[in-house]
Formats: structure tokens, sequence, C-alpha cells
């Protein structure tokens, strides 16, 4: 942190005067805390009352060096180094802060061991939303700026450089997906049950602006569900499987997968609900998902931390299963409010 050259000035002679640094107004009555007046601003007599009623007795200007940046144009750097794909940001820092913005709808990215080194340089910060959390266009995803009013240029060129090229946050894309939906289990096949799972797998898609275009239910038989996936891999860009995923011998869902050709990247995850989960995909790039029955019964699941990274263009691998084991425990809340929770956030 590096001391600023500063000439300070009596408030009541600061008529004329360039204000150097932002000054913040608190009032706790009204429920304001914001800039009352900006860096810039040419003092007024009129201001003089309201600079004392703020508690200041000073003002003071700033003299900065050669390499020394003020807080704002610090922010500016940092957020441009900051700022990946589908990342917006407004061009004029607020006492010294500056958004980060979603472009797009979209899965928010964050590189989580690049943000650590950035924070770890000093003098500098940014803090983000976690990881792969969806977004709306305009929501606020990340927010940076130097610590001091004025920063060594040294501390920030460093930390940028840590930041790019791409950036650390970016927003991925939703995929709009024609999804094929199969529901294995010899008990809904033949009418004995009535199926619960195709309107929780529809309405989990229709939120994230896929479609389901085809339902196709199964009995407990090999043949008839390799038939079936086949069929679905021609229609849709995404198949979900329900039922069959847990070990008992009429559970054929997993090896149906693999005997219909599908390459099963992860059985079994570190997520609750959700433990018996399946991830696979076909070699033209076709994602599969089994869905276990916890599906029903709960609101959240592993299919809702899986999901949105699918449709987002990612092949979930066993590690990625593997990590939501950290926050991967849901807390069975009476009132949900997830993502508005520590689900999983690792």
């Amino acid at each position: 942190m590096c001391e600023p050259d500063q000439t300070t000035v009596p408030v009541r002679e600061a008529a004329g005067m360039v204000l150097g640094h932002d000054i913040t107004e608190i009032n706790a009555g009204a429920g304001f805390k914001g800039c009352r007046f900006r860096r810039g601003h040419v003092v007024t007599e009129a201001d003089i009352p309201r600079l004392l009623d703020l508690g200041k007795e000073n003002i003071y200007v700033l003299e900065i060096g050669a390499d020394q940046l003020h807080e704002d144009d610090a922010a500016l750097i940092l957020a441009a180094a900051l700022a990946g794909e589908n990342v917006e940001y407004l061009p004029e820092p607020r006492e010294g802060r500056i958004n980060l913005l979603a472009a797009v709808d979209g899965l928010l990215k964050v590189d989580a061991g690049g943000l650590e080194r950035f924070n770890s340089v000093g003098a500098v910060m940014c803090a983000s939303r976690h990881t792969n959390t969806v977004v709306k266009a305009g929501d606020l995803i990340a927010g940076t700026r130097a610590i001091p009013l004025v920063v060594e240029r040294r501390a920030v060129e460093e930390a940028a450089a840590v930041a790019a090229p791409g950036g650390l946050v970016s927003v991925a894309p939703l995929k709009r997906v024609r999804a094929a939906l199969i529901i294995t289990g010899t008990e809904v096949y033949s009418g004995r049950i009535e199926d619960a799972f195709e309107p929780v797998i529809r309405e989990k898609l229709t939120a994230l602006g896929s479609v389901v275009v085809s339902v196709t239910k199964c009995p407990d038989d090999m043949d008839a569900i390799v038939t079936a996936l086949k069929e679905a891999r021609r229609r849709a860009g995404l198949i979900i499987m329900t039922g069959g995923m847990s070990v008992d011998p009429d559970d054929l869902t997993p090896l149906a997968a693999r005997q219909a050709g599908a390459r099963i990247s992860a059985y079994g995850s570190a997520v609750l609900p959700g433990a018996m989960f399946m991830a696979a995909c076909f070699d033209d790039g076709t994602p599969v998902l089994g869905v276990p029955a916890c599906g029903i019964h709960h609101p959240r699941t592993i299919l809702d931390l899986v999901l949105p990274r699918v449709l987002a263009g990612e092949e979930i691998t066993a590690g990625d299963i593997a990590r939501l084991g950290h926050g991967g425990l849901c807390l069975d809340c009476i009132e949900c409010r997830f993502p508005v929770c520590p689900f999983g956030k690792g």
C-alpha cells in the first residue's frame, strides 16, 4: 500500500477545489449508504454545509505519482482483466468499485484457483458468486476494486496479469436442447403405478429453456431399454433415464446404457440426495443422465447441480462428480430456497 501525495484544505475554504476521492454518506435512518460527492466534483459554497454534516472538516486533492494509480483507474484495469466471455461492466466505478454483470442468461464459470492467486497479490480484490451458478442477463456476478485510495501500479498490473488473458469470470450460455425421457420399470410400464418422474424432469428442463420431445416407458427388459436408447439418440440431444439405478436384479439402466454404446463416466455420486446417479455419453456427444428414485421425492437433487453444466456443453467426468461431495449434502429445508443455499457449493 502506498501513501498518496495530498494537499489538505479546510472544508470552509474548499469552494472551487476539485475532490480527489469519492465521499460516502451513511444515513442509517433513511437506510442509505452511497456516494454523495464523486471524485472530480468541484466544491461549491452550497456543498460546504453538507460536507460538514458528513464529518468532513478537511478535504484533499491528490498528487498521484507515475508509479501509482487512483482507485477508480485501478478498478477499470482490474475489471477489464477479470471479465471473460459474456461478462460486462459499466466503465464508471462507484466509490472505487466496479461490478461485473452477466451479459447473457447462462452458467457462471469462475476460475477459483486463479481468483485465489488474484486476491493473493495484495492491495486489490475481487469477490464473486459461486461457480456453476445459473444466472440471468444483468445479474451481478462479481465485484472488484483496489483496497487503498491510491495503489501501486505494480500491484494492479500483477493482478491483471493473473486474470488475463481470458478473464477469471465468464458466463456459458445454456443450450436449448430437445430431450428424450426414458422411464424404466415394469410397474410403471404396465400401468400398475402412475409415473411421477415425467412432470418433475419436464419442469426442470423447461426452467432451463429446453424441451422434452419424447417420453418412452420401458419394462425391466434389457432389449427394450437398449432399443429405447437407440431411438432416443436419433431424435434428441439429451437423454434422461429414470428408475433402474440401484443394485436390484431388475435394475438395468447402467448396463443398458453401456450395451447401447454409451460410455459411462460416473456411476454413483458423492451427493445426497443422488448417490445412485449416472453420467454417460455417446460417441457423438449425446449425454445420457441416469436419475435415481430420489428425484421424485426431493425437490433438489444432484440433477439440479449437473443438468445446467450439461446444457452449458460440459461433459461430466468422474472427477466432477467426486468434487461435488464438498457442499453436496442437501439439508432438506422445510422451505427450499435453492440456489440461495449451501447445496452444491464447494
